[in-house]
């Protein structure tokens, strides 16, 4: 920390030893809050629509876990500013979270998320439980309420294993920070009503987890069909959704190889039915 450089090694020890309490993040804001994201100074004017956003997250339940995708689109305004950004973060071994709004906000947050995870099973000696690691996320998306007000703002969507129940959690959050547990599955993002409307229909509880990957990459392609700012799948650059899978054998991302197969099948079923599968009505 800048202002403890100077002080003896045996004193600047006591100050990460005797810090009171197991949040790192806690612990920054007291001895260097310059270096977190939301103790700086109020932006003079807003300038969200300057800076490029993520869009759309999805996440839905399986048997046994949860899987989460997101689409590779990041857009400043009405242009296209990254194809190939990447919105879904492993936060630990058991969960993930992903980032709409403002990208490099939400990037940074949810890598000062894991090593906030990381220093509290370093201090603590155990993991924080499946509610514990929402509402600790909720009180880092609360300390940049600030910089939402001015436009930056940020609003994950999160998703853990939780072995005492042996399934998987979701849990989304508005812009002060409020979590709300989400059942079966939900969607974050521009895209987010459109992804959400194509869920309600293909999903089907305890289903497995190839079953869902399928069920999210069909919703996110509902959603880039219908919203400008969340890009489909770019079969000619190879720019493939990101999917990732938590169960009791922990966290994965799937490799492009795999969500390569599973959007070419999608799409050689779309050739026949262009608006994608047709939920039974009964």
């Amino acid at each position: 920390m800048a202002q403890h450089r100077d002080l003896p090694a045996g004193l600047m020890s006591q100050l990460f030893v005797n810090n009171g309490n197991s949040s790192f993040s806690e612990f920054v804001g007291r001895h260097a809050p310059d270096l977190l994201p939301a103790r700086g100074e109020a932006l003079a004017t807003p300038v969200g629509d300057q800076v490029p956003h993520a869009t759309t997250i999805v996440a839905a339940t399986c048997a046994g876990g949860v899987v989460m995708a997101g689409d590779r689109r990041a857009t400043s305004g009405n242009v296209i500013s990254q194809r190939d950004i990447e919105k879904v973060f492993r936060t630990d071994d058991y969960s993930c979270m992903g980032i709409a709004g403002t990208a490099s906000t939400g990037i940074e947050m949810a890598r000062l998320y894991r090593v906030e995870l990381e220093h509290y099973e370093k201090m603590e000696g155990r993991t924080l439980s499946v509610a514990g690691k929402a509402n600790r996320l909720a009180t880092m998306i609360r300390g940049n309420l600030a910089m939402a007000m001015q436009g930056l703002v940020v609003v994950p969507l999160f998703a853990a294993y939780d072995p005492e129940r042996d399934s998987g959690r979701i849990f989304s959050y508005d812009v002060a920070g409020g979590p709300y547990e989400r059942d079966k599955f939900d969607a974050i993002g521009s895209g987010s009503i459109f992804a959400r409307g194509s869920l309600k229909k293909l999903y089907r509880e305890n289903a497995s987890a190839d079953d869902i990957v399928t069920t999210v990459i069909q919703a996110l392609y509902d959603a880039a069909d219908d919203d400008s700012a969340t890009g489909g799948p770019d079969v000619t650059r190879k720019i493939w959704p990101i999917v990732s899978v938590i169960d009791a054998e922990g966290f994965r991302r799937l490799s492009d190889e795999q969500v390569a197969g599973v959007v070419q099948r999608m799409l050689e079923d779309r050739m026949i039915s262009p608006d994608g599968p047709i939920a039974p009505l009964r």
